[in-house]
C-alpha cells in the first residue's frame, strides 16, 4: 500500500515582475495573468504604488524591495526606515499579502560601495516593522549574489568571501537567525555555463539526464549545476556554524536570446532550464547536502524587458512577451506538470565526457539505444519514498507489479521499488529529458537493471 506525496511539503515557484521597459501591461493585467498561470508568489524591485494596489486581495504573496539608493538614508536614519515601512508596506498589508522585504538588492556588488550601510538598514527596517506589529508576518532579508562566495566548487567547499565574513555575513546571519528570517540568493547557471561551455555539459546545466558529478570532498553526487550552486551557499553556511538559516532563490532563470558571444542563450534552453527547475523544485526534496531543504524559487523574470542595458540576454529573460503570450510553454503548478515534456533537439546531444570546473562541474554523455532509469540510493530513504509516491501517485506510474504479491515485489527493498516506479514513469513519458530526476533521486542507465527475477520494460 502506497502513500501518495501530495506536495504539501514541497517547494514553491514565484516570478520577479521587472518593469524595465515601457511597453509592459498594467499592473492589474498583470495580476490577473499571474492568476491564470497559478503564481502564487510575485517579487518586486521596488514598492510601486499602481503594483502593490492591484494585487490586493488577489491571494497572491508578494516580496518588495528597498532600493540600493535608499540603503544610506534607511541605515542613518530610523526615522526614514519607519516611514518608508508604514507608506510601502504596513499601508498595504494585510491585503496585499507582503510576506518579505528584500532590503537592497546584490549590495557587494554595487558600485556605490552600500555594503557598510545594509545591515544597520536591515536592522532599521525590521524595528519599523516590530512597531507595527507585522515581524512575525513579513522577513527582512536581502538577496546576495554567487560573487558573494570565495570558492564554489566543489560545492563542500563553499565559503564566503573572507573580507566579507566578519564585517557583514556573521552579523547578517545573526540577524537573520534571531529574526526567523532567511538568506536571499540570487543563482544563475547559466553564468557559469555560458563562461566553461568547454567543461561544463549542458545537459548538467538544463536539469536533464546526465552521469552527474561527485562532490570529492563529501562523495555527493549532483545532477545539475543548480543544486551544486546552492550547496556551496549551504556549505559556506555550515562552515560559518548558521546550518540553521533557510535559503529562498529569489533570482534564477536562462535567457531566450543572446548576443553571439552569449553560449547557450536560446529559446530551447531557456524553456528546459525553467521547466525542469520547475519540475524540481514542485516534485520536492532539497539537494544532497540538505535534502529536507524545500526551496522556494523565483523564476527571473515575467516579462522581456526592453530597456535594460547590457547584451541582448539581459532584454531576454522573460517568460512572458509584453502581450502577455508566453515566450515558450511551460507549467508553473503541480498540475501543468502533468502534461509536460522538455522538448530538446537532437543536435544538442553532446558525445563528450567532461570534467567539473570552478564554479559548478559537469558531465555530459550519449545515450543510443534502450536507456531505463533507476533510484540513486546515495539520497536516502526519505527523497526515495517521495519520489515512489509521486511516481505510483500523481505520476500514473504502473506500479501493480510491485505490489505485495506481484511479479516485482520482491526484493522488498525501497530501492528496488523506487527503481521500477521510476522507469515505468520515464518509460511512459517515452523516456523525455527530465522526466528521470525526481529532485536527484533518479539517472539513467543503458544497461537493462535486475532485481531478483523482474524485468524492466523499456517502452509503453
Amino acid at each position: 500500500m502506497f502513500l501518495f506525496y501530495t506536495f504539501a511539503d514541497a517547494g514553491s515557484i514565484g516570478v520577479n515582475y521587472g518593469r524595465i521597459a515601457n511597453n509592459l501591461p498594467s499592473a492589474s493585467k498583470v495580476v490577473q495573468l499571474l492568476k491564470s498561470q497559478g503564481i502564487e508568489r510575485v517579487k518586486v524591485f521596488d514598492t510601486d504604488a499602481a503594483v502593490l494596489k492591484a494585487l490586493s486581495g488577489s491571494g497572491i504573496k508578494v516580496t518588495v524591495d528597498l532600493p540600493n539608493e535608499l540603503l544610506f538614508s534607511a541605515a542613518k536614519r530610523p526615522s526614514f526606515a519607519f516611514s518608508w515601512v508604514q507608506k510601502n508596506v504596513a499601508a498595504y498589508h494585510p491585503d496585499t499579502q507582503i510576506e518579505a522585504i528584500g532590503v537592497g538588492n546584490e549590495v557587494f556588488v554595487d558600485p556605490h560601495n552600500t555594503t557598510k550601510f545594509l545591515l544597520p538598514a536591515m536592522k532599521n527596517v525590521h524595528e519599523a516593522l516590530v512597531k507595527y506589529n507585522l515581524h512575525s508576518s513579513i522577513k527582512v532579508s536581502s538577496p546576495i549574489a554567487l560573487s558573494a562566495l570565495q570558492n564554489s566548487y566543489p560545492s563542500s567547499a563553499g565559503s564566503f568571501r573572507p573580507e566579507l565574513i566578519e564585517p557583514v555575513f556573521k552579523p547578517m546571519l545573526s540577524f537573520l537567525r534571531q529574526t526567523g528570517s532567511f538568506l536571499m540568493v540570487n543563482a544563475y547557471p547559466f553564468f557559469a555555463y555560458e563562461s566553461n561551455t568547454d567543461v561544463i555539459s549542458l545537459d548538467y546545466a538544463l536539469f536533464r539526464e546526465n552521469p552527474g558529478v561527485v562532490d570529492a570532498g563529501n562523495g555527493l553526487r549532483y545532477f545539475s549545476l543548480f543544486d551544486a550552486q546552492i550547496d556551496a551557499v549551504f556549505a559556506a553556511l555550515s562552515a560559518l556554524k548558521y546550518d540553521d538559516i533557510r535559503m529562498v532563490v529569489t533570482e534564477t532563470g536562462w535567457p531566450s536570446k543572446g548576443d553571439e558571444n552569449e553560449n547557450g542563450a536560446s529559446v530551447e534552453n531557456a524553456a528546459a532550464y525553467n521547466g525542469n527547475l520547475v519540475r524540481r523544485i514542485l516534485t520536492g526534496g532539497g539537494t544532497p547536502l540538505r535534502p529536507k531543504a524545500d526551496l522556494t524559487v523565483y523564476l527571473f523574470a515575467l516579462f522581456n524587458e526592453d530597456q535594460k542595458p547590457g547584451p541582448t540576454s539581459e532584454r531576454n529573460y522573460g517568460l512572458f512577451y509584453p502581450n502577455e503570450e508566453k515566450v515558450y510553454n511551460i507549467p508553473f503548478t503541480v498540475e501543468g506538470l502533468k502534461n509536460y515534456h522538455d522538448h530538446r533537439s537532437p543536435v544538442n546531444r553532446s558525445p563528450t565526457v567532461r570534467a567539473p570546473v570552478n564554479g559548478g562541474g559537469g558531465v555530459s554523455k550519449s545515450t543510443s539505444g534502450n536507456t531505463w532509469c533507476v533510484a540513486n540510493a546515495e539520497v536516502g530513504k526519505e527523497k526515495l519514498q517521495r519520489g515512489l509516491d509521486y511516481a505510483c501517485g500523481e505520476g500514473g506510474a504502473d506500479c501493480r507489479p510491485i505490489q505485495r504479491g506481484a511479479t516485482c515485489y520482491n526484493p522488498n527493498t525501497l530501492e528496488a521499488h523506487a527503481s521500477f516506479a521510476f522507469n515505468s514513469y520515464y518509460q511512459k513519458q517515452s523516456r523525455a529529458g527530465g522526466s528521470c530526476y525526481f529532485g536527484g533521486a533518479a539517472y539513467v542507465v543503458t544497461q537493462p537493471p535486475r532485481y531478483g527475477v523482474c524485468e524492466f520494460p523499456t517502452g509503453y
